[in-house]
């Protein structure tokens, strides 16, 4: 993006799923459907923001310099909000230059780590530019960095998948699979599956019961994952499951259903349109963004829509889709209008009494999101952390 925003971060349903861009839902709010997408002609399309983001290092970049890896800048307007993270949630330290065009580390970052990059700008008018992006600093020789979803002693949804990823090609997955093990409070069992070579996810056999103290424990520095490679880590990580909320969208009723500890909540929504059906399948929320850019460039539609100030947005597929507000059309709960994602009533800026606010403020990662009654395919199961699509017994 030059200005970036990416994690394919739009709505789509072209492709099968997977990781690729245009696999997921179509939509234009991110990595799956919703009506982020571009107006109607009957519709007054967003002003785009004249702030134009560089930074870097490019989305999914991996192997980064710790040293001096990541710089912000942008022409057009001031930064505002500039977040870099590790996967713990952990800040790096830094500072936004006193012009507002840049911002840099203040020290070296560490070592196989993952990082998240939260950016905001504003133009001379006002108008919001966001990017989020992720990369993954170096390791050293002969050793492969370990990454997963979780954060230490954070809260989780009952449908959260833990997704471990690794910097290098795993040849003896057994041997890593056997030095990654689970121990949950209520005696839940755990089970990993790999897709591809570089990534393993975990989940029970059914979602997690509320209340559930989960610890992974890692123990790979003694581990050969592939010929003179070892793992880089022991150590244990907790983390906890909070209340029950699961959420069912109907392409058919334009409605979506929430059932939270037991207690169910009707929203009117839209989904993917004709064109761009949304998936159908179960999927999780994955991040969670209050404002955020959707491009549909990102997921393989060309120049359809590029709205950079999507509010309250959800990510549930790297290939869009995304649950999300929307202030620029009115179809909730009368048609489905969206490259694929679902979306809700929300206001410019994003507000926390519309329909998307209180659903966003009441949501967390690892929530579990249903799509039915779609025209679309299933989407598949390594599509964001969507393995609840597949048959326990093959996982």
């Amino acid at each position: 993006m030059g200005g970036v925003l990416l994690l394919g971060a739009a709505c789509s349903s072209n492709g099968g799923g997977g990781t690729a861009a245009g696999g997921g839902s179509n939509d234009t709010a991110a990595t799956g459907g919703a009506t982020g997408g571009a107006a109607t002609p009957s519709q007054e399309t967003p002003k785009a923001s004249t702030a134009v983001l560089n930074v870097e290092p490019k989305d999914g970049a991996v192997d980064v310099n710790p040293t001096n890896g990541v710089k912000v800048g942008v022409t057009g307007g001031k930064l505002t909000t500039v977040e870099v993270t590790d996967k713990d949630g952990k800040a790096v330290a830094g500072a936004i230059t006193a012009d507002g065009l840049g911002w840099a580390p203040s020290g070296a970052l560490t070592v196989g780590m993952a990082y998240k990059v939260n950016v905001q700008a504003t133009d001379p008018a006002g108008l919001v530019s966001a990017s989020t992006t992720t990369f993954t600093t170096l390791t050293p020789a002969k050793t492969v960095s370990t990454n997963d979803n979780i954060a230490d002693n954070a809260t989780y949804g009952v449908g959260m998948i833990v997704s471990v990823k690794f910097n290098k090609a795993i040849k003896n997955q057994d041997a890593v699979l056997n030095g990654i093990t689970f121990v949950a409070s209520d005696g839940t069992t755990v089970k990993g599956h790999w897709f591809g070579s570089q990534r393993l996810d975990f989940r029970p056999e059914k979602y997690w019961n509320p209340g559930t103290k989960v610890t992974i424990k890692y123990r790979l520095k003694n581990v050969e994952v592939a010929p003179g490679i070892y793992g880089d880590v022991d150590k244990d990580e907790p983390f906890v499951i909070g209340r029950s909320q699961v959420s069912t969208a109907d392409s058919a009723t334009h409605q979506m259903t929430v059932v939270r500890d037991g207690k169910s909540t009707v929203l009117p929504v839209t989904l993917g349109d004709a064109k761009n059906p949304s998936w159908n399948g179960t999927m999780v929320i994955s991040s969670k963004e209050k404002v955020t850019r959707m491009n549909s460039q990102t997921v393989g539609l060309g120049a359809e829509y590029d709205i950079q100030d999507v509010p309250h947005a959800m990510r549930l597929t790297d290939s869009g889709t995304f649950v999300h507000g929307n202030y620029w059309a009115n179809p909730f709960g009368k048609s489905n209008a969206s490259h694929g994602c679902v979306s809700m009533q929300d206001v410019q800026g994003g507000s926390d009494t519309s329909v998307a606010g209180k659903f966003f403020n009441d949501s967390m990662i690892g929530d579990p999101v249903t799509i039915k009654n779609s025209t679309s395919a299933t989407v598949k199961p390594d599509n964001g952390l969507s393995g609840w699509t597949m048959d326990f017994k093959n996982w």
